[in-house]
């Protein structure tokens, strides 16, 4: 039973702290769609996804009215496209992105995930034909959003994979150059993805998911912030205390609606994922989270450590509300749709190589980082490949989204609008790593990956 001063409580964090429910995410099995016609294929695509979600968005918004707890976004996650569409003769896979675009727009969802593929030890003839169709994908379709793993700890970093990757995202970035790149949004690459993820753009349904699932992503940095100053000079045990127990909080609402979201739907559900994702919002920032800690600005010397016992206080804080924790679950650090982290930026306190480090300790990685439009393929695909190393050798999840702007040079703005919000244009390590990249193959993977 909730007493009234836990009621009140939520009130003032909806109301004043921006919480919210940031996604209630359908997982859709595309497995028995597959057709040597990829007409066929496709027909099957349009109506497996709009009969299973055909009332995702009214159910969101029933459950955001009955609990008073708004539900900003309402997303779809589907199988790996390349599982899907290899057994199709077709010379590019756009039409399956263009099939995925019709299905969210049917059913009014705002982004579709899942043109997915997973290369990290190698390619298939459909794996690379779904990363070659990949820049004209992203630029024909709004909500389309796509993702390739590159590397695990398992087998290690597939530096090819990561080379035509950086290629593809250099298209992406020439294509939509008139909307400042935007298609480069919605492209993530990973080390150790998450199959279960509901956050955008990376999110995709795994192969050992079940044939449908409902997964929730909750926020809520303007809460942890206030509970942070609240605390005033505490000592940092007790700091971290503070944000656990606001971290529970907050992991306890988003089962709870996913829970009856699945219920309302009718089918499983998966998990929470308590990631701290900000907003361009003033006060809805993990970077003004790191600064009511003693930070002067985020960046400072002492940023990878606050970050660490924040990101370490709210993975305690959810393992203790859900036996379901899943996706990604941490702070998220991206800097077009973080106010602080963007005041960062421009204050010259937060650069590529800081940013780099405090990955380290983080959810997920170099995440909506603008980069100026004539950044070679090889540096962007060095920067991939440290982030995966990161991941890899330190056997967490780690991603990139990176946008080389096109027309753009450091210094400049990127202006994306809504939640992906707007990024100064990050100045790059001028030196070339075109030799190390481009003599492929694959970085083996480290020494504990041979745990059993």
């Amino acid at each position: 039973m909730l007493t009234i001063e836990e009621i009140l409580e939520t009130i003032k964090m909806v109301q004043e702290e921006n919480l919210d429910i940031r996604t209630i995410t359908m997982g859709i099995s595309l497995r028995d769609c597959s057709d040597p016609d990829h007409r066929a294929a496709c027909r099957k695509i349009y109506e497996k996804v709009t009969r299973l979600a055909g009332n995702l968005v009214k159910t969101g918004d029933e459950i955001a009215r009955e609990y008073g707890l708004p539900i900003v976004n309402k997303r779809i996650a589907v199988t790996p496209i390349a599982l899907i569409a290899e057994a199709s003769a077709v010379d590019d896979y756009c039409c399956y992105a263009e099939t995925l675009e019709r299905a969210a727009e049917t059913v009014g969802v705002n982004f579709i995930g899942g043109f997915s593929t997973l290369v990290h030890k190698g390619f298939t003839g459909g794996d690379r034909l779904l990363i070659e169709s990949i820049p004209q994908a992203l630029s024909s379709t709004e909500r389309v959003c796509a993702s390739i793993n590159v590397a695990t700890t398992r087998v290690g970093i597939n530096m090819d994979a990561i080379l035509l990757t950086s290629r593809m995202i250099k298209e992406t970035a020439r294509l939509t150059g008139a909307q400042d790149s935007i298609g480069c949004a919605k492209l993530v690459v990973f080390a150790n993805v998450p199959e279960d993820n509901p956050f955008m753009a990376g999110a995709f349904h795994g192969v050992g998911e079940p044939d449908c699932v409902i997964n929730t992503g909750v926020s809520g940095p303007g809460v942890v912030r206030s509970a942070v100053k609240r605390v005033g000079e505490a000592d940092l045990g007790e700091l971290s205390e503070t944000i656990k127990k606001m971290a529970f909080k907050i992991t306890r609402m988003g089962e709870l609606v996913g829970r009856a979201a699945a219920k309302k739907l009718g089918v499983p559900f998966g998990i929470v994922d308590l990631s701290l994702a900000p907003t361009p919002a003033v006060g809805d920032s993990v970077a003004e989270i790191l600064q009511e800690m003693g930070l002067e600005r985020c960046g400072a010397p002492g940023s990878t450590a606050a970050l660490a016992l924040l990101n370490d206080a709210v993975k305690k804080g959810g393992a203790m509300a859900s036996s379901y924790v899943g996706g990604l679950s941490g702070a998220f650090i991206p800097v077009s749709e973080d106010a602080g982290m963007i005041a960062a930026v421009d204050d010259g306190a937060l650069n590529i190589e800081k940013l780099e480090a405090m990955t380290a300790v983080c959810s997920v990685g170099l995440d909506m980082i603008a980069i100026p439009g004539d950044t070679p393929v090889e540096t962007i695909a060095a920067i991939i490949a440290d982030e995966a190393a990161i991941g890899v050798f330190n056997n967490k999840t780690t991603a990139v989204r990176i946008i080389p702007a096109e027309g753009k040079k450091a210094g400049d703005r990127v202006e994306f609008g809504g939640l992906l919000g707007r990024a100064p244009v990050m100045a790059v390590n001028r030196f070339s790593a075109s030799k190390f990249v481009n003599r492929g193959g694959r970085i083996p993977a480290p020494i504990h990956s041979l745990r059993n």
